[in-house]
């Protein structure tokens, strides 16, 4: 006879693979069994969790401040990519989510939209990760593309190699949203952008967008494609990540899942992005005549502490005094990631406590450095409503920086809050837009903010209630 402890031991083997395959007796719903498995990482549980947590503790935790929302990871064997990996993962350690967002891009099942799985578990040879059932049908949206398709997962790599590092790291229980995207047009991206920012709005949410970067170049090509897309997630740029990939000047085989995360981050105030790790598949093999490019990148939402607001008001500053001055713009160097993020900036100037210029961006498209040096030379010199400022206007010059958040399409007037909200209206070919500030500083109520902002348009006071498209955005306010 066995001893009893074998027989546990072949027991819980025997277990296991039940569970993996999805046939035990006590498991809620459908159980997907790992696809890559015994190629791309380990097939056995102990070598699994050995070699993971090896190559998370040759990676360096990194200070940080602020939220993180979204992980950019890659996805090839662990022998390839699995040190750029575990230099992310390392900094969840310690960190608690109760839902993980897992959203890649398919590689082996061509689908327009996107897939999801809506119950049961995920299997890994270290356990079952169960499915955020209620945060996953908050997503499906046949007519927005957005379905259950579970034979898009069954060979898929991309999600599955995120699990074992999830596992080790995050040592309380968390659930997973499964998302595959196939060829997805502007109503999917809508979608999926609304349905996570909601999602990451809360504070035990995380987003991982599962990605590798240039495919199959020189080493040279590569690196010199990669830093190009790097720097673009250094800005969190959805636009300029899209036209990177457009011409060709960058790849990313998950470039639909980042630009997805990079957008829901943004709505939720993401506005620094930060790099852990970028290497090559030839930086490991030697081979570096076709290789495959990874990086492992958070983004966070920090907002600007007092430092920082006094810096950018500082860097405005000097920059209207030397523009007044010689019409020159002051070079500078930028020490505050949150700069190099896109921003959406306006800048203000009074005089004896009298408007004398503002100017801005809309819509964040550039660096929100780029966004403060450029609209203060143009408050100083380019708002039509004023001359250009003279050198001895500058010792009474009083700067006021507002920063806005993602543009909202307001949905009904009560959804508007006077001294909350920022008002952008378009209509007919013509737009206005009133900083939050303005309608509490004029005294208005709503319908005053918005008969206001008709004729900031150029158009009757009651064009707002005529067919009229209405944003409301906030706007992190600062001033001298």
């Amino acid at each position: 006879m066995r001893p009893l402890w074998q027989g546990l031991a072949a027991l819980c083997a025997l277990f296991s693979l039940l569970m993996m395959a999805g046939i035990s007796g006590c498991q809620e719903g459908p159980v997907k069994p790992p696809a890559v498995a015994g190629s791309f990482y380990p097939l056995e549980a102990a070598r699994l969790r050995l070699d993971v947590k090896a190559m998370l503790a040759r990676a360096e935790p990194s200070p940080h401040s602020g939220r993180l929302v979204t992980l950019i990871s890659p996805h090839a064997g662990y022998i390839y990519s699995g040190q750029v990996a575990a230099a992310g993962y390392r900094q969840l350690e310690g960190r608690r989510y109760s839902t993980v967002v897992l959203i890649g891009s398919s590689h082996r099942e061509s689908f327009r939209g996107a897939a999801v799985l809506a119950e049961g578990s995920l299997a890994t040879p270290l356990g079952n990760v169960r499915i955020d059932e209620s945060a996953v049908r908050a997503l499906i949206d046949e007519k927005a593309g957005v379905r259950i398709y579970p034979k898009a997962f069954e060979m898929e790599h991309s999600l599955e190699v995120q699990l074992p590092f999830l596992q080790v790291t995050l040592a309380h229980g968390f659930k997973v949203v499964p998302i595959l995207l196939g060829q997805i047009d502007r109503d999917v991206f809508e979608h999926l952008a609304a349905g996570l920012s909601h999602l990451a709005s809360r504070q035990d949410v995380l987003i991982i967008a599962s990605t590798d970067l240039s495919h199959y170049h020189d080493y040279a090509t590569a690196k010199e494609m990669d830093k190009k897309m790097i720097d673009a997630i250094r800005r969190l740029s959805v636009q300029e990540s899209l036209r990177l990939t457009s011409a060709g000047e960058a790849e990313m085989c998950g470039s639909s899942a980042v630009l997805v995360s990079l957008e829901a981050s943004r709505r939720v105030g993401a506005n620094r992005a930060e790099v852990y790790a970028s290497a090559n598949s030839g930086d490991v093999t030697g081979d570096r005549g076709r290789v495959v490019g990874y990086v492992s990148a958070g983004l966070f939402v920090d907002p600007l502490d007092q430092e920082g607001r006094r810096e950018l008001l500082r860097i405005a500053r000097e920059t209207v005094t030397s523009y007044v001055m010689d019409r020159k713009v002051p070079g500078r160097d930028i020490v505050d990631q949150r700069f190099e993020a896109d921003g959406a900036v306006f800048v203000t100037i009074n005089t004896h406590g009298r408007l004398r210029g503002c100017i801005g961006d809309v819509r964040a498209w550039r660096p929100l450095i780029d966004s403060v040096v450029d609209n203060a030379v143009k408050a100083s010199s380019k708002d039509h409503r004023f001359p250009p400022m003279s050198p001895h206007e500058l010792k009474d010059m009083a700067l006021e920086i507002s920063i806005l958040s993602h543009l909202t399409p307001v949905g009904g007037i009560e959804e508007i809050e006077v001294g909350r909200h920022g008002l952008l209206l378009s209509k007919s070919g013509r737009s206005g837009l009133l900083l939050p500030q303005v309608p509490v500083q004029q005294g208005w109520d709503r319908d005053t903010f918005l008969r206001q902002l008709s004729m900031k348009a150029g158009l009757p006071p009651d064009a707002w209630r005529q067919g009229a498209t209405i944003y409301r955005f906030t706007a992190d306010v600062f001033h001298e």
